[in-house]
């Protein structure tokens, strides 16, 4: 592959040395979140949305707690126009939300934009040019000094179309696009010409926002720019430093975050990364990440399934199933190991939640390989294992014990296991909890309910303290056989009388439980027995604990002398 046609970042842009200090500071507390799903996101959609589809998005949004929302770029289409006026019109934008709009820097194309925030009492007008070399040598045809004209020329033209409207709060944002490709002092020239126009102040900021338009270097690099320009920026107080990365190169996430280090105070990006090329910076993951180390990040994704949908039906396009925080399967494991220790981490999570004495939602959360609990988004637990061929013990047993009460002992879950493997590795897909029970029950639970040696009756007594006797009639060849023993107990009886039966068999392991609270719940048994060589695992349930202990045995007699 040609790579030599292509350059570093440090041969394309002056790049600002600085004493940097974002690598030692922490992420403590969220930016300001803008999503531009309405406008950035719809642009780069096959099919932009409708006035029904953008209408649902907001409604989103605004649920979801944004304050500020960038809804369209009014002069590139009667559609955006129609959808801003169609908000101003209908009572939809709450009064602690402020209404963002882009536009290019042209007066006509200004002119336009601010017509469609009539009725709109809280608005901020973004206002944007390329910077860069290559795009004022290509695109724009003009030099530094008449980018900087035509900057300020739309600029105060904007200021004075605004105090045409005193009674209107309007607000003013300018993005150098392509900032992280223009010459930092450039940047500075630009922006702080714009701060003095505008007249800002710490009570009326102007927001600077600073594009990784197209991303061309490691996210190390964008924050030293960022860093740059917080340090250096003039009337820092009146001006909300604001950034918009892209994700060319995978690593917008990291990009946002790094430039948040580095003092950026607000980020522009869309629900699940959608735009451009690549995309917009995703601002689930961005402020999931802040959630998982315990940061408010202010926005509720409560419900991240709705959310999910909601994006996927307004844009058209599917979320990736192993998309961070919010993919339908970011929570599931398949692996054996991952699904044991899964499995452990929630069991000593309840146990040490009550221990506390406080709700195990509400418990301190340190589970492997769940970085969030998954119920605080909204998923259930039953999502987080599942089984297919690559699945181990643990999981099954996990999911046996959850959704239907069993609890293996743990070298019955070894046995069990082979068996899920035969099945799925011969169908070649997963198989649901039920499914699972299902085989279970006929594997395990079957053979001492319906198998030759499952008795038509039997009963037992206590002769003498000590010593019981089970009487047991079998269906044998259309005749009726009735068998007798004695022991210790009922089920040293019934081994006794299964001698009369021909069959030598001897109990190695036995477990009982309830499986829920209340007298109509089933108990479960479990019976390891040998029979000659042979050994081999049984259950039963029943809301009689001997009951569920006598089919135990017999499936367990039978599973052997069928091994």
């Amino acid at each position: 592959m040609p790579h030599h046609r292509y350059r570093p970042a440090h041969e394309r842009v002056d790049l600002p040395s600085t004493d940097r200090a974002w690598p030692s500071r922490r992420l403590e507390q969220a930016p300001l979140w803008v999503p531009v799903d309405l406008r950035d996101g719809n642009q780069a959609l096959a099919e932009p949305m409708d006035t029904p589809r953008k209408r649902r998005m907001f409604d989103l949004l605004v649920a979801m707690g944004f304050k500020e929302i960038e809804v369209g770029y009014p002069s590139a289409s009667s559609t955006d126009f129609d959808f801003v006026t169609h908000l101003a019109q209908s009572g939809a934008v709450p009064d602690d939300v402020t209404i963002s709009v882009f536009t290019p820097a042209r007066r006509d194309l200004i002119d336009r934009t601010v017509e469609s925030l009539r009725g709109l009492p809280r608005t901020l007008v973004h206002l944007y040019t390329a910077t860069a070399p290559t795009w004022r040598d290509v695109v724009l045809g003009r030099s530094r000094a008449e980018v900087h004209t035509m900057i300020l020329d739309a600029a105060t033209h904007l200021l004075r179309r605004a105090e045409e409207r005193p009674g209107d709060d309007m607000r003013f944002e300018f993005s150098p696009e392509v900032f992280n490709l223009t010459e930092p002092d450039f940047i500075l020239e630009v922006c702080d010409s714009l701060t003095e126009l505008w007249e800002a102040s710490p009570d009326r900021p102007v927001v600077h926002n600073l594009p990784a338009t197209v991303e061309i270097a490691s996210p190390n690099v964008y924050a030293d720019q960022i860093e740059y320009m917080h340090r250096h920026l003039a009337r820092r107080d009146s001006v909300i430093l604001s950034v918009h990365p892209h994700n060319d190169r995978g690593t917008g996430v990291a990009c946002a975050e790094l430039a948040v280090l580095a003092g950026a105070q607000r980020v522009e990006g869309c629900l699940f990364g959608n735009g451009e090329r690549t995309g917009n910076v995703d601002l689930v993951t961005l402020a999931m990440n802040l959630y998982a180390q315990g940061v408010n990040p202010m926005i509720d994704f409560s419900d991240i399934d709705t959310v999910r949908d909601t994006v996927e039906h307004c844009n058209r396009l599917p979320v990736h199933p192993r998309h961070p925080y919010g993919g339908t399967l970011v929570h599931t494991a398949f692996s054996g190991t991952h699904q044991d220790a899964i499995a452990k981490g929630l069991a000593r999570h309840a146990e040490q939640a009550a221990e506390s004495g406080v709700p195990a939602a509400e418990a301190p959360w340190s589970v492997p390989y769940l970085p969030v609990d998954p119920g605080d988004i909204g998923r259930t637990y039953e999502e987080v294992i599942r089984v297919n061929s690559q699945s181990g013990k643990g999981g099954m047993a996990h999911l046996l014990h959850t959704r239907h009460g069993l609890d293996l002992p743990q070298a019955m879950r070894a046995d069990f296991s082979r068996t899920v493997q035969r099945v799925t590795d011969d169908t070649g897909r997963e198989l649901g909890v039920d499914e699972l029970m299902d085989l279970f029950r006929s594997t395990f639970i079957a053979p001492g309910e319906h198998g030759p040696l499952a008795p038509a009756s039997w009963s037992t007594r206590e002769i003498a303290p000590g010593t019981h006797e089970l009487t047991y009639s079998l269906e044998r060849d259309g005749e009726r056989q009735v068998l007798r023993g004695k022991g210790n107990g009922p089920l040293s009886a019934l081994i006794d009388a299964l001698r009369g039966a021909g069959v030598e068999a001897d109990i190695l392991d036995y477990a009982e439980h309830a499986t829920g609270s209340g007298p109509d719940s089933p108990a479960a048994a479990y019976v390891r027995c040998r029979v000659g060589d042979a050994t081999a695992w049984g259950a039963g349930l029943d809301t009689s604990v001997l009951t569920a202990s006598v089919r135990a045995v017999i499936a367990a007699v039978h599973r052997a002398r069928n091994t």
